[in-house]
């Protein structure tokens, strides 16, 4: 069985997510497996780095699958993109060692959040972005995510109940940009739990509109009560940009 490598884009606006379920469900994974199963006359399970919620978008979404067949990647992309609905892309296919794992292997992720800081709606991004038209403190949404950064127990910032897994991540940058009416939060870690970059985005944002002070978040990473951050920011503002792997 040959392993392939595949890196998708999607607009995630009316999927129920990465993650296939049971019962059915529009999901990316659902249609990627019966795409390949279709074309290869045999099941084939797709395995992604990692499960983006129903609403989040994808620029680089990484995935692989063991398949029996003599098409080349080249050919495998091509017969995907034909059949593929026109919000799902494979942008790049090649063949990888037997042992590759697109979850397993990852070393870090990088997600984008798109604000609208403004009170006129752009029509052609309102499905990328989320709309917050009052004032925002640029310098002290930076001042906060410089705090955010490094290794903690992030415990506060992830709707996963209690569990026995760590909550422990080591979160790089995260980088905030003004471009227009549109501020860019860039998060780049080892890993993130779920919910993470919206709550923490959450979080940022109250910061920005002074409903709470940069200084806190400190005692929120020492707490690691949900409750006491900030709101889920919706998903649709949220976008997987790159998958690293050493």
């Amino acid at each position: 069985m040959r392993n392939i490598k595949v890196i998708l884009q999607y607009e995630g606006t009316r999927y129920q997510g990465w993650q296939k379920q049971e019962g059915g469900g529009n999901t990316i994974q659902g249609r990627l497996e019966a795409l390949l199963t279709k074309m290869c006359g045999s099941p084939v399970e797709v395995n992604g780095s990692g499960r983006t919620d129903a609403g989040v978008h994808a620029l680089g979404q990484t995935a692989n699958f063991h398949i029996d067949t003599d098409m080349t990647p080249e050919e495998i992309m091509r017969y995907m993109n034909e059949y593929l609905p026109e919000d799902i892309a494979v942008i790049q296919a090649q063949e990888a060692s037997a042992r590759f794992h697109s979850r397993l292997n990852a070393t870090g992720k990088t997600y984008c959040y798109r604000v609208l800081n403004s009170s006129v709606p752009h029509i052609f991004d309102r499905r990328y972005v989320y709309e917050v038209p009052e004032v925002l403190d640029m310098e002290a949404m930076c001042r906060a995510a410089d705090i955010l950064c490094g290794t903690h127990d992030y415990k506060a910032f992830t709707s996963t109940k209690k569990g026995k897994k760590s909550t422990v991540r080591t979160v790089e940058a995260i980088i905030v940009t003004r471009v227009g009416d549109e501020i860019r939060f860039t998060f780049k870690g080892n890993g993130f739990l779920y919910h993470m970059v919206r709550i923490m985005m959450g979080t940022l944002l109250e910061v920005g509109m002074h409903k709470r002070e940069a200084a806190q978040i400190k005692e929120l990473l020492t707490s690691g009560r949900r409750e006491e951050a900030g709101m889920l920011v919706p998903a649709k503002g949220l976008t997987l940009v790159e998958v690293h792997y050493s």
